[in-house]
């Protein structure tokens, strides 16, 4: 579990301008992120886009993530979904060879209840081969996993190991944190609170802006688990404000963004998004040249 420690990245799916796979920038970005000191990648989460890629797409990512990783860096695959039959299907026929841990988000739209949570990854376990990374987000799933529910999984599920939580409520991830056991990786999900999660005694971030800016988001980071929170604070408020900018036309929108103005990748995303808006564009470029 300490490969899942510090500054995980939920790497977006690059584009062409005509809507297809980037397979070049694709390996420019997974290349990116070893460089500059990120600890490991999700593949295929929400900020890939995944829900609009074909079945052959997503094989295709995988591989490519796969080759030109070359094994250096963790990866996690994105698994869930709202129907736990499906879920529990795609673990089955999904080739896992190559990933070291499943991230699989808590049934959205449905709306279950706690024990509906509950029961659903109770069956994602038995049926997981590899460690489980579970999802709580309510402002895409529509419903909140509590910590009691969340300790319930911890401790009944050896291969339940930590949960990125982004409900962006600090005192709910301050009891997750309290009242799982002490291995259980409790990793923050919301960039603007992974610091003060990780001075609470939490593993990380699973990041969206850190793959645009990961030697600094690291380096906040690192700083934090030091006990330099002086410094750290430093860092993160010099980040604020592009962490504001990245999600204020939605995601992966904003940090797509900044790829093209760093010459790693096209902005482009497909419907329902859209591509960040020419002010945004400006903003962020704004926001990049003062952070130098």
């Amino acid at each position: 579990m300490k490969q899942f420690l510090g500054t995980g990245v939920a790497l977006v799916t690059p584009f062409t301008k005509e809507n297809d796979v980037d397979e070049d920038a694709l390996r420019k970005l997974v290349q990116f992120q070893i460089k500059n000191g990120v600890d490991y990648i999700v593949v295929l989460g929400t900020t890939a886009e995944s829900t609009t890629l074909s079945k052959v797409e997503k094989e295709n990512v995988k591989d490519i993530i796969k080759s030109e990783n070359k094994g250096q860096l963790p990866l996690v695959l994105g698994l869930g979904g709202n129907s736990t039959s499906h879920v529990v299907e795609d673990l089955a026929e999904e080739n896992l060879e190559g990933f070291n841990a499943i991230l699989s988000v808590s049934p959205f739209y449905n709306k279950p209840s706690q024990e509906g949570i509950y029961l659903h990854f109770s069956e994602v376990s038995k049926a997981s081969k590899l460690p489980i990374i579970v999802y709580n987000v309510p402002g895409r799933t529509g419903s909140n996993m509590l910590p009691s529910t969340v300790t319930r999984l911890a401790r009944d599920f050896k291969n339940i190991i930590g949960i990125k939580e982004a409900a962006g409520d600090l005192v709910q991830a301050m009891a997750i944190i309290r009242d799982t056991p002490d291995d259980f990786l409790v990793i923050s999900g919301d960039d603007m609170l992974a610091l003060p999660m990780v001075l609470a005694g939490g593993a990380g971030v699973i990041s969206v802006m850190a793959q645009g800016y990961p030697s600094e988001f690291s380096k906040m980071l690192s700083l934090g688990k030091e006990g330099k929170v002086k410094e750290a604070f430093t860092v993160q408020y010099l980040l604020m404000e592009g962490i504001d900018l990245i999600f204020k036309e939605g995601n992966p929108s904003g940090i797509k963004a900044v790829f093209e103005f760093k010459h790693l990748c096209e902005s482009s995303v497909r419907l329902p998004l859209v591509e960040a808006s020419s002010t945004l564009k400006s903003a962020l470029k704004i926001f990049d040249s003062q952070l130098k």
